[in-house]
């Protein structure tokens, strides 16, 4: 049971994939009745139990929002249920038209005394709303008198759950179709749906949670089976991917040696940052490549790793070559890039760099490009460059980056998973897409989600410690055959985590890049 309560809390499904999951249902012999009643008393009961940990929502009076498909039908056991335990309810029901088995509902909450409203001029006060007006699956613009109806109601200033979905957003892309609830909470049912990892709806959102009402494993993998997987990345599957435990007779070599290319006397803060993460993801060895003035501050901050100086440029970048020859990095004897496990190449560098960004291009080894290494490739043309490429290569752009890198891909504003798809497809690299829920794409078309994150990583720097922590953990992942993609899910989502941690003992404000690091440690305990 908790095997299969683990893969549904990962399952991320579209608008006609749950549709053809719940056809599957149905057509065993569950009864849409029945159904509506199990997962409407579940939310039933699970109200409650927010409102008694919550001080400020022990109001008793509650008011639904019916709207005319099964949706509404939801919403009318809620307000049935909590009608029974004593609760004030009253309902908003603006449709002249409603489903067969949403209309049955309706006819019992009149026959009990529950008061039922068309117009939301005569509305009651109420503590807490429950929005039952449109599930999952709506395609067209809400327009009045419905809409100026949800613009009233979230001027109210009383929290609103939401059933399945805020009303208004499009299930797939988390598009507002006209306008749409502004929930506290939202009740995502039996499993998540696209929508509540795309950026754009997180406002709309509120908190979330899923509503599991033990749809069978077998019916989702059925649905599921030829379509590329999107997965959240867990706290369990994160921890299962890490390189842990470690082999009792082992050395530094076998755990990973990293080529970090970094830095610039401009962008000095860069290269230790991303130093400073790959110290956190427990590599085996640490080679960091900076111009040559960089190098005594790069040994103060990480005396254990070693420390490449490099010639540079009078500003004291990566130099270009003296006299029309191409610069190559100047590693120590008998060293060649291909005697690292992985490389990381970017922050910090300016576009001085070039040539060093080119030959880590070229090389046989798997490589990590973000911050100047991405602007580099862009102006390179990304997905040719990238092509030719046999070694794996992940990217981690921003989406202005992204949208430098790939300007003829889906929108990544529009929809991000959609965009991360097509991007990793086109170029054969695997594709982290930054963000408020930072999403991951294969070139087979797989997706992993960072479901949770926070604004506290709103800060400059905080992207380096990402590349550094990823770098090391890919060096990693080349001695111990694990999935390239999994292990960036992984480094993201333990980012993620370190940030979060941080956040809630120092406030978002007080998580700046350096004090990110010493959170990485912690967030694995």
């Amino acid at each position: 049971m908790q095997d299969r309560q683990e893969q549904i809390s990962q399952m991320v499904v579209t608008a006609g994939q749950m549709r053809d999951i719940e056809k599957r249902i149905f057509a065993a012999g569950m009864p849409v009745v029945a159904l509506m009643e199990k997962v409407a008393g579940l939310i039933a009961r699970r109200i409650p139990e927010i409102l008694s940990n919550t001080p400020l929502l022990r109001g008793s009076r509650v008011g639904i929002l019916v709207g005319p498909g099964h949706n509404g039908g939801d919403a009318l056991v809620v307000a049935r249920e909590l009608y029974f335990r004593v609760y004030q309810v009253w309902i908003y029901s603006p449709f002249s038209k409603l489903k067969e088995l949403t209309s049955q509902h309706l006819q019992y909450a009149q026959s009990l005394g529950i008061p039922i409203y068309q117009t939301i001029e005569q509305l009651p006060d109420s503590d807490l709303l429950i929005d039952g007006l449109f599930g999952f699956g709506l395609e067209r613009n809400l327009t009045d008198p419905i809409a100026s109806a949800i613009n009233q109601l979230n001027e109210l200033s009383i929290p609103i759950y939401s059933i399945d979905l805020p009303s208004g957003l499009h299930t797939d892309t988390g598009e507002v179709l006209g306008t749409a609830i502004r929930a506290t909470h939202t009740f995502c049912l039996g499993l998540w749906k696209l929508a509540f990892f795309q950026d754009r709806a997180l406002e709309y959102l509120g908190k979330a949670e899923l509503i599991d009402f033990d749809i069978p494993l077998a019916d989702v993998q059925a649905v599921l089976k030829d379509a590329p997987k999107i997965k959240l990345i867990t706290r369990a599957k994160a921890l299962a991917t890490l390189p842990l435990p470690r082999p009792a007779v082992t050395h530094k070599y076998k755990e990973g040696h990293l080529l970090l290319i970094c830095g610039s006397r401009r962008y000095a803060g860069g290269a230790i940052l991303t130093g400073l993460g790959a110290r956190a993801s427990g590599v085996g060895m640490l080679s960091i490549a900076v111009p040559e003035s960089l190098k005594s501050l790069l040994v103060s901050h990480l005396p254990e790793a070693l420390i490449v100086g490099c010639p540079e440029t009078e500003s004291g970048a990566f130099t270009e070559g003296v006299g029309g020859a191409i610069a190559h990095l100047q590693l120590p004897q008998n060293t060649d890039l291909s005697s690292f496990n992985a490389i990381a190449c970017g922050p910090g560098l300016t576009r001085d760099a070039t040539p060093i960004v080119q030959e880590a291009i070229n090389s046989d080894r798997p490589l990590l490009l973000d911050a100047d290494g991405l602007n580099i490739l862009a102006q390179m043309g990304a997905i040719a460059t990238l092509k030719k490429r046999q070694a794996v290569t992940v990217l981690t752009p921003h989406t202005g980056e992204f949208e430098r890198l790939f300007p003829d891909v889906a929108d990544a504003k529009h929809d991000r998973v959609k965009a991360v798809q097509e991007a990793a497809a086109q170029s054969g690299a695997v594709v982290l897409l930054k963000g408020a829920r930072t999403a991951i794409a294969n070139p087979q078309g797989a997706v992993w989600i960072v479901p949770k994150s926070t604004p506290a990583l709103a800060r400059g720097g905080s992207g380096d410690v990402l590349t550094g922590l990823l770098g090391g953990l890919l060096a990693q992942a080349a001695t111990k055959q694990i999935p390239v993609e999994e292990i960036v899910a992984t480094a993201a989502w333990w980012h993620s985590q370190a940030a979060i941690l941080a956040a809630q003992e120092r406030t978002e404000l007080g998580v700046d890049a350096f004090t990110l690091t010493q959170y990485l440690m912690k967030a694995l305990t």
